[in-house]
C-alpha cells in the first residue's frame, strides 16, 4: 500500500448550522459549508502535506445520523481536551477517556448534536 486505507469520511447531519457549530466548538476549527446542488457539505480543514484523512459533515435525505454502524475516530493530542468541550457544545459523552493500552494510547466516544456516535484517539 502506498497510503493509509481511509481517504475520506462523511458524517450525516439533520441541521447543518447546529452540527457546524458543535464541531467548530469541540475541535476549535473552521468548517467551510458548500452546496452541491442540494447536497450540503461542511468540510473539515485539510492540509495535504499532513498525514490522515479528511471528511465532511453532510446533509442530504439519504444520509441518516446514527449511533450504530461505522465509527470515525478523530486524532487528538489528548482526548480529554475535546471531551471537556462536548457537553457545552450540545453533545454528550458516551464513553469517557479510556486507556486502550500503554502502547496504543487512549480513546473516548461521544454523541454529537445530530445523534452520531463519534470517537477520539490520542497517545496521551
Amino acid at each position: 500500500m502506498e497510503h493509509n486505507m481511509v481517504g475520506w469520511f462523511e458524517i450525516p447531519v439533520h441541521d447543518m448550522d447546529r452540527a457546524k457549530a458543535f464541531y467548530e466548538a469541540v475541535f476549535k476549527v473552521d468548517i467551510a459549508i458548500h452546496d452541491f446542488g442540494g447536497i450540503l457539505m461542511g468540510w473539515f480543514p485539510f492540509d495535504e502535506k499532513k498525514p490522515g484523512a479528511t471528511g465532511t459533515l453532510i446533509k442530504q435525505e439519504s444520509y441518516i445520523p446514527s449511533q450504530e454502524g461505522t465509527l470515525v475516530y478523530f486524532v487528538s493530542s489528548n482526548v480529554q481536551n475535546e471531551l471537556d468541550r462536548i457537553e457545552a457544545a450540545g453533545g454528550q459523552i458516551y464513553q469517557p477517556k479510556t486507556e486502550i493500552s500503554p502502547e496504543h494510547g487512549f480513546m473516548a466516544v461521544f454523541i454529537d448534536t445530530e445523534g452520531n456516535r463519534v470517537a477520539l484517539h490520542s497517545q496521551k
